[in-house]
């Protein structure tokens, strides 16, 4: 085991949120060494596919049977496995995991981690998912509130860049928003339609995180409407690690960025009862090695800073470092969705539009908010996502055309087609959880994770109102051939895993305390999903980004003071 000079900070990971801890640390004046268990990532010249056209694959860019063989379980999505980015999501044989239930564990190790592939919707919680909890006697009451956390979403919004449409509701609050997008003319049809017949919805640009409008962000641009943001934004348009928060932590000279850095452990003093670093092994060679700071942020992702955290056992910590409560590891959620409808629409034949925009429409929760809006089946809510565009080139096909008449319909795309697509919250049940396999070591001799979470009957009876409320949307928009979508799949296939270290007020049936911090170890923080305690039913990365920027803000000051 080799030891290495102390840091102020040692981050883990390098995605959503381990960027943000590295900026902000290293922005206040702290010495922070940044660990990652994967490859070196740099932006723009390590995007390989990025100006890749369609013809420039074979097979249409899908994988080949021998690749999918190395990718069978992030194959399941059904889309990441594509050849143009492919490279960024994990070998399922290098990096195995155990399913007693299915869980769809979708991974990028890298520098940037899924920062790079995210879906990049921006959403805030609201007070109506920080109180659900305590007002319904579930699991435990969040230990903080929206004005908590209002501060530090304006914080990380205008660091970002989000475009989006202020609305003024209660159930999903306004941010610091760039220009909106454009909806096409078929969602403007389906907006006003909803606008005209129901009194308790509304629809939206969905609010993402690509730069839009006169605003100048350092190093980055607008966005260019290409739809290839999986493979790596060479304008830096969309907010990803790599173009943003981690060349601004580079910027300080307060940056050490360690690729190929396997953290397993956190070392624990029992004299001091604080961290004192963390081990690790070298991807590449499989040394050993110590590091050594102040204050300890794990940002790898909820599965696996929670595995990191089980395996860091000492005579205080028997089952897993600040696992007095027993919740480390359980309470695993995720959003359901794949539910909803699809319809054509007959009409705006003369309509098309311009550039492929990398981002749908948004329907914000309106059930279970309060009055007629709350139901007998299920608790919680749900939004919808989705669009409209031309489909169904079916003249293309060779048999039913040939010479003049089938390059003239070629150039026609056809008929309207609009998705509506349910994302839904799921409940914190604590059976849902993850374990370690020591029987089952990796090629680094570190347990396996094995899986055993599913959903539930919540999940099933709002999932029936889903489908129901997205046809009857369609119905009375005047679409038409509308097809019902229920394709539940497995936890994780929504890649907003979460709440394997949960935030809490007692100690006694909870991880983390309202900063972040381990209560009884308050120099570790863990601000990826790991610390959520109900899901909402939004999109998580901008909650865990603002928690983040919080708790470094919590952690430096905490350094300064006692230095």
């Amino acid at each position: 085991m080799q030891t290495e000079p102390q840091y102020d900070a040692i981050v883990v990971g390098t995605g959503i949120t381990g960027g943000w801890a590295a900026k902000e640390l290293c922005e206040k004046g702290l010495k922070t060494l940044v660990l990652e268990r994967g490859r070196m990532v740099r932006h723009i010249e390590d995007y390989p596919t990025m100006n890749d056209d369609p013809w420039d694959y074979d097979y249409k860019g899908q994988p080949s049977r021998e690749e999918i063989k190395e990718q069978e379980k992030q194959h399941r999505t059904g889309y990441v496995t594509a050849k143009a980015h492919r490279h960024f999501f994990v070998n399922d044989k290098k990096h195995p995991y155990n399913e007693t239930k299915r869980f769809d564990w979708i991974r990028g190790y890298h520098v940037g981690g899924r920062s790079l592939m995210w879906g990049r919707q921006s959403y805030r919680l609201s007070d109506i998912d920080f109180e659900a909890n305590k007002k319904e006697g579930i699991a435990v009451d969040w230990p903080v509130r929206y004005k908590d956390i209002a501060p530090w979403y304006d914080k990380v919004e205008e660091y970002i860049g989000v475009s989006g449409e202020k609305l003024g509701l209660e159930q999903l609050p306004d941010g610091q928003f760039l220009p909106p997008m454009e909806l096409n003319c078929v969602e403007e049809h389906l907006k006003s339609n909803i606008a005209d017949n129901y009194g308790d919805r509304v629809m939206t640009i969905g609010r993402s995180a690509h730069i839009t409008g006169t605003k100048t962000f350092e190093g980055r641009m607008n966005c260019q409407f290409r739809d290839r943001c999986m493979r790596g934004c060479p304008f830096g348009a969309y907010f990803s690690s790599n173009s943003s928060t981690l060349p601004a932590a580079e910027r300080t000279g307060n940056l050490t960025l360690r690729p190929h850095s396997i953290v397993h452990e956190v070392m624990y003093d029992d004299k001091t009862g604080k961290a004192t670093g963390v081990r690790i092994i070298d991807a590449e060679t499989k040394e050993k090695f110590e590091y050594t700071a102040k204050v300890i942020f794990l940002c790898a992702s909820a599965i696996a800073s929670a595995s990191i955290l089980l395996q860091s056992k000492s005579e205080r910590f028997p089952n897993g470092m600040g696992n007095d409560s027993g919740e480390l590891g359980h309470n695993i959620m995720d959003h359901h969705f794949k539910a909803g409808a699809y319809g054509t629409f007959d009409g705006f034949e003369d309509k098309y539009y311009k550039g492929r925009r990398p981002n749908g429409i948004y329907i914000p929760r309106f059930r279970n908010i309060g009055g007629e809006t709350d139901q007998e089946t299920f608790k919680r809510g749900y939004g919808f996502q989705g669009g409209a565009s031309r489909h169904d080139w079916e003249d293309m096909v060779a048999e039913l055309g040939y010479g003049k008449e089938l390059k003239e319909e070629i150039l026609k795309p056809g008929k309207w087609r609009m998705g509506l697509n349910g994302f839904g919250e799921c409940l914190p049940y604590h059976e849902n959880k993850m374990t370690l396999d020591y029987e089952k070591l990796d090629e680094w001799g570190l347990p396996t994770v094995t899986f055993d979470a599913e959903f539930k009957e919540n999940e099933i009876e709002m999932r029936k109102d889903m489908i129901k409320q997205a046809m009857d949307m369609l119905k009375k928009a005047g679409f038409k051939d509308i097809e019902p979508r229920d394709d539940i799949g497995g936890i994780g296939l929504g890649i907003h895993e979460m709440g394997t270290a949960r935030m809490g007020h007692d100690p006694k049936t909870s991880v983390l305390n309202k900063h972040n911090q381990i209560h009884a170890v308050p120099n570790v923080y863990v601000t990826d999903g790991s610390f959520m305690t109900s899901a909402s039913c939004v999109n998580p990365s901008l909650t865990y980004m603002a928690f983040t920027a919080r708790a470094a803000d919590h952690a430096a000051k905490q350094i300064l003071k006692n230095a």
